[in-house]
């Protein structure tokens, strides 16, 4: 199926992240809303990497293909112990080599997650982030065990069929291609997968900059294949 970046480019000119300033959260009215993690500890911002911009271009995207009842213009973004998070089934965290979860945070993520969320986790690479996220999820579930999938799992297969894994790469570096591991609960690969972990890949870029040229269209096309195959998953399951 043809896709996305191939239509005309999408370009938001309103002032976003990069401009200091994070839009207010919209009350839950029952649509679909697009939630994204911050973290207030760790590196300062590294949580509103591609904000808004990413969000806004994968919610054009995602109008268009699927029939969600979704808001196309809002993100709203969330501390893991906000209790406003229970409105949200799935969740977006980027750059979790820099997240450092406080004590409520971490209980906050742990509860969620028991309660049906799911957590999709995007935009690290090389073995220094990879060992900073594992130490902060360690806090959440002591007991995680990461889980590297293959493409026979149904989650490449939710709207997309993705055959090959291998075709992209963290655009800071062409060492090493994209990983995909899972959390389930319970460590058990038979129960609910609690998150998708996207390693050595950085899918909000490649959406983020869709509409500017900067990347392959092949590339921010599988971009969307992922993230679209992820958000549904988490919402079917």
């Amino acid at each position: 199926m043809l896709l996305l970046c191939l239509l005309a480019p999408i370009v938001w000119s309103q002032r976003g992240f990069r401009g200091g300033y994070v839009e207010p959260n919209v009350p839950y009215d029952g649509r679909f809303t697009f939630a994204r993690i911050r973290y207030t500890q760790g590196t300062r911002l590294a949580w509103g990497v591609d904000y808004p911009r990413m969000e806004r271009n994968f919610l054009v995207i995602l109008d268009d293909l699927a029939s969600l009842v979704l808001n196309r213009t809002a993100t709203n973004v969330y501390t893991l112990d906000d209790p406003a998070l229970a409105q949200h089934t799935v969740a977006w965290l980027t750059e979790p080599g820099y997240w450092v979860p406080t004590d409520a945070e971490a209980k906050g993520l742990r509860d969620w997650l028991a309660r049906g969320g799911f957590l999709i986790i995007d935009d690290f690479y090389f073995d220094q982030q990879w060992n900073a996220f594992e130490r902060s999820m360690r806090r959440v579930l002591p007991q995680v065990r990461f889980f590297r999938l293959d493409a026979s799992h149904p989650i490449f297969n939710t709207f997309f069929t993705i055959t090959k894994l291998d075709e992209m790469h963290h655009p800071a570096t062409t060492s090493a291609r994209a990983e995909y591991y899972a959390i389930y609960q319970n460590n058990d690969p038979h129960a609910r997968m609690l998150s998708i972990i996207s390693f050595n890949n950085d899918i909000g870029d490649y959406m983020e900059w869709s509409g500017e040229g900067w990347y392959p269209v092949n590339v921010s096309n599988n971009a969307y294949k992922y993230a679209t195959n992820f958000l549904l998953y988490g919402l079917m399951h």
